[in-house]
């Protein structure tokens, strides 16, 4: 067995692996397309404003706490994670806006003061969600859970939950309609319908009133690096700017790693960050073969997420009190959403100016059909628009991003996040952190876990590291 591994991208998953194989004493080269670690999840410095370069926006303490756990990273300690007090508020043209706390009395009081008895529906509803949850999280830390995992974790219960959509859990709520769509706006961020979206999205709230939501006192981007610098004082080697063009194969093994230099790294042990790219784009000709070709049909029309457009601002004036402030329109690709860091972070205010980030999901198909100019021009239309104004003295536009941009900047795969975490991809089962098909291969990211928040992609890293370490570098699938 070759004594170093190559990890390809070092995004979240991609750094947990290379931390956690570190950890364990193998040597690890990170080979990374750009000059510096963390993909979308990475920060960067805008007029004079630190901001979360991509479309995260919320933190699954309990599940990084886990990751960051097995990685031998004090979590608190390195990142200084800030519990958001009022996390988010839905709006729709001629609704009132339905505001989430972090308490959940709060959140049903206030509910139940505009829908007398909707508050103790939604308690109930909360209750009920936390219940399966608890059942459900140990299912998380697991590669593949199997029959008895479901057994010994109790849920088997949940398995009726788990084969309805969305739509059905939440109607079944009795809660009014205006709740529910503050409930599943999530699905709108993803770009999916209510019918489409998987029921753990029902999770949601009962999250945030138990675990909460959370924000590093330096950002999303603060987790990433925080792993680049444990992973390089650790011993692995990053090499920034290095594309990578294929992954080598031989007698349904990997063999090595050949960059766009056209230099090959031999290696029989590949971990790679790069989700469905990895089988449709950068397994040699006859590594692609050894994918059965109904599985990559499958995985050529699995409907992709776009990071959408994004403007970063600089504002004056009072900051909302929701951190996230979202706006519903009843037209395609309606979402809208409004990030206020001093919501959390009130130290982020400078002379009365302050950082904010204004965010559109824009439907993949879409995006990709009508190119720079109309990914350019819905940006332009999310900026006159004037909910996002309400309350702001002065705006200064610092910087945007189309589809194409993050595309370019953070070498996106078809200029997609990952795929749609859709009911049916739910249940056909994400990409496996062990390839079944070319031995050596393992996976990790969004594309391999049941979320796609941050913390999930660190899960997946550790998980596919640790597989890879209980191999015993003999098996050809």
């Amino acid at each position: 067995m070759s004594g170093r591994v190559i990890v390809l991208g070092a995004g979240m998953g991609g750094l947990a692996a290379a931390l956690r194989l570190a950890r364990a004493g193998r040597a690890v080269t990170v080979l990374e397309a750009a000059d510096g670690p963390g993909g979308l999840a990475r920060a960067e410095a805008i007029g004079g404003f630190r901001f979360d370069a991509g479309p995260y926006i919320l933190l699954d303490r309990p599940g990084l706490e886990w990751a960051f756990e097995r990685l031998g990273v004090d979590a608190d300690a390195r990142l200084h994670i800030r519990r958001v007090p009022e996390v988010y508020e839905v709006a729709a043209p001629g609704a009132s806006p339905v505001r989430i706390q972090d308490s959940l009395d709060a959140t049903a009081d206030d509910i139940g003061t505009r829908w007398p008895g909707a508050d103790d529906r939604y308690r109930r509803f909360v209750r009920a969600m936390a219940a399966a949850y608890a059942r459900m999280q140990p299912l998380q830390r697991i590669s593949r859970p199997g029959l008895r995992d479901v057994l010994g974790s109790g849920a088997w219960r949940d398995i009726p939950f788990l084969l309805k959509p969305l739509s059905a859990v939440l109607r079944s709520t009795g809660l009014p309609d205006d709740v529910v769509r503050a409930l599943a706006v999530w699905t709108h961020v993803a770009g999916q319908t209510l019918e489409a979206a998987p029921s753990p999205l029902a999770l949601v709230p009962s999250l945030i009133h138990s675990a909460g939501a959370y924000v590093p006192e330096a950002g999303i981007g603060s987790i990433p690096r925080t792993l680049a610098d444990e992973a390089t004082a650790e011993g692995v080697a990053f090499r920034w700017g290095a594309r990578v063009r294929r992954i080598l194969t031989a007698a349904g093994r990997v063999r090595g790693v050949e960059c766009e230099t056209g230099e090959v790294l031999e290696t029989d042990r590949v971990i790679s960050n790069l989700g469905l790219a990895t089988y449709l784009h950068v397994l040699d000709p006859e590594g692609a073969r050894r994918v059965p070709a109904r599985r990559r049909a499958w995985l050529e029309n699995l409907p992709l997420q776009s990071p959408g457009v994004c403007a970063y601002l600089a504002v004056r004036g009072a900051p909302p009190s929701s951190y996230l402030r979202f706006h519903l329109r009843d037209e395609p690709d309606g979402c809208r959403l409004l990030v206020s860091t001093p919501a959390v972070l009130p130290e982020t205010v400078q002379e009365g100016w302050w950082p904010a980030r204004l965010i559109a999901p824009m439907n993949h198909t879409r995006a990709v059909r009508e190119g720079e100019s109309g990914q350019r021009g819905f940006l332009e239309q999310v900026l006159t628009e004037s909910w996002w104004r309400e309350g702001l003295d002065e705006v200064r536009i610092l910087a945007t991003r189309t589809p194409g941009d993050w595309a370019r900047d953070a070498h996106l795969f078809r200029q997609s996040m990952n795929p749609v975490m859709t009911a049916a991809f739910m249940r056909a089962g994400r990409l496996a952190h062990r390839s079944p098909w070319i031995g050596g291969l393992y996976l990790a990211g969004s594309a391999t876990h049941p979320g796609q928040w941050v913390s999930f992609c660190a899960i997946s890293g550790v998980l596919a590291a640790e597989l890879l370490l209980g191999d015993s570098g003999d098996r050809v699938p």
